[in-house]
């Protein structure tokens, strides 16, 4: 994804100042950038209002506590700055990051020293995969990498240095003509995608892995609602590679990937059935509810 041009005339909000997204700096020396102790949320803004804002804003925090970072600001006064600097960029329909990280005040592994900053920056991000891959489903290739355990891992936060395997598993993926990665958990359970959540259809009811080990996806947790609202029977369960490959539909969920179809896993196809496409439209209706 290439950020667009206008991006370099947007504003961004850094410890609590606005600021031209060119002046949005940080030294080299840096423990986020070294040690990787960053965690972030991705937010997705709807006719210019930013869909399950508080819930993204309190996780943030959530996150950040669990990497022994305490950000200066409350959920509401970044609710207020994410509200502004959408406000301030124009944009009706736009992508969010608000990211929290270590600065270079301290090196080493604890640094107790280094100062914890806090950011937000948005840009106009219209879908993850292409329209076309929507219609048609994505593939996926079961990634040699495994998401860890929760006694090596910081699981329950949205860490930055989590994501890693995640890039390893799609690189992996599009070097061999996949869309996305399929990711087993440290056990050979069904987890999820590089980076997003993973629903199955199965005689109408939907199954998804029990998030003991990866993110419980504020998207993932929207769907569930929806479904149980619309009388389909939600199981969350530890799945099998074999149970998932039975499967009649497939389809992920994310802030950035929204709700989409799978059409393929390693050499197995799927068809985009009747649930998958109610998911779809329930989802789309809500965020620009």
């Amino acid at each position: 994804m290439l950020l667009p041009e206008n991006v370099k005339d947007s504003t961004i909000w850094m410890n609590g100042e606005f600021k031209n997204w060119s002046e949005g700096k940080i030294h080299m020396i840096n423990h986020g950038l070294h040690y990787a102790s960053s965690v972030f949320e991705g937010e997705r803004v709807y006719n210019g209002k930013i869909f399950k804002s508080k819930e993204h804003s309190e996780r943030l925090i959530r996150s950040a506590a669990i990497l022994k970072m305490d950000v200066d600001f409350s959920v509401e006064d970044i609710e207020k700055a994410k509200k502004e600097v959408v406000a301030k960029c124009g944009y009706e329909n736009a992508y969010l990051r608000c990211f929290v990280w270590r600065g270079g005040e301290g090196m080493g592994i604890s640094a107790p020293s280094a100062k914890i900053n806090i950011a937000i920056a948005t840009w106009e991000w219209p879908s993850y995969f292409s329209k076309e891959l929507h219609e048609t489903g994505i593939s996926l290739l079961k990634s040699p990498w495994r998401k860890p355990s929760p006694e090596t891992a910081p699981v329950k936060s949205k860490a930055a240095g989590l994501y890693m395997i995640g890039t390893l598993s799609k690189i992996h993926a599009n070097e061999n003509g996949y869309n996305d990665a399929l990711m087993l958990d440290y056990r050979g359970y069904v987890a999820e995608s590089s980076g997003a959540n993973l629903f199955s259809v199965k005689n109408g009811e939907i199954i998804t892995p029990t998030p003991d080990c990866f993110l419980n996806g504020i998207t993932r947790l929207t769907i569930i609602d929806l479904a149980k609202e619309a009388g389909i029977k939600v199981t969350e369960k530890h799945i099998s590679y074999d149970e998932l490959m039975e499967a009649d539909e497939i389809f992920l969920t994310g802030t950035a990937a929204e709700v989409t179809p799978v059409g393929k896993i390693d050499d197995q196809t799927f068809k985009i059935g009747p649930v998958t496409k109610q998911m779809m439209t329930d989802y789309a209706k809500l965020v620009r509810s």
